[in-house]
């Protein structure tokens, strides 16, 4: 590994977890084909050498990274762990990259297996969850803010929907956060995770169906005629 890629790794811990905030507006906007496109030439560009390539790429992704990483392990030691880990991973696998694969479908591919092997590797499997939780009020059956009838503090939601998250399999969860965090299409995640789009489409739409159920209770209710 390079001394720039060394360093830009080791700065990995004080940098990633601020973008993971900052750029939380961002969530839910999948990369551009210009972008993407842009993505792949930096990356074979990386594979032939060039470490100016690896900085821009690292700086772009690192926070939607960060932040999956986040949403499947709790504890922050682990998920630093991981970050570095997927990254070096990535550095060593540079050279079998393929243009026709999208760069965040190779890197959330990596990640996807080390944070299997983490668990894996884990005996308290499921414990390690992130606090950082989305915005779910589009995935609320019927909730909207404005409404006066809307009694469930934002405290109690996020901490019901912490719980209810961290109750799907883990098949389910991750295709969720993929979608939510990475931006990543049906097809792309399947490709990241080693299923057909349709497995992965079954999956997010029952993840969706138990998350609503589950948060049922926050609904507000109709008003009585």
């Amino acid at each position: 590994m390079d001394l720039s890629e060394t360093r830009a790794l080791d700065d990995s811990a004080g940098s990633a977890a601020p973008d993971a905030a900052s750029d939380s507006a961002d969530v839910y906007s999948a990369p551009s084909s210009s972008a993407t496109s842009d993505d792949a030439t930096l990356m074979l560009r990386y594979a032939r050498g060039d470490l100016l390539a690896f900085e821009i790429l690292y700086a772009r992704h690192k926070g939607a990274l960060y932040r999956y990483l986040q949403r499947m392990c709790r504890r922050p030691d682990i998920v630093n762990d991981l970050f570095q880990e997927v990254w070096t991973k990535l550095i060593a696998s540079r050279e079998r990259y393929e243009a026709r694969a999208q760069f965040t479908t190779f890197l959330f591919h990596i990640a996807h297996n080390c944070a299997l092997d983490h668990f894996r590797r884990s005996e308290r499997h499921r414990v390690n969850r992130t606090d950082d939780v989305i915005d779910l009020q589009d995935y609320l059956p019927g909730a909207d803010a404005e409404r006066p009838e809307v009694q469930a503090s934002e405290a109690q939601l996020q901490a019901a929907f912490e719980h209810a998250l961290d109750g799907l399999p883990d098949e389910q969860r991750n295709v969720f956060v993929l979608r939510e965090e990475a931006g990543m299409s049906l097809e792309e995640i399947g490709k990241a995770t080693g299923v057909t789009m349709e497995t992965a489409k079954s999956r997010l739409r029952y993840a969706l169906v138990k998350l609503r159920a589950a948060l049922k209770q926050f609904e507000p209710r109709q008003a009585v005629e």
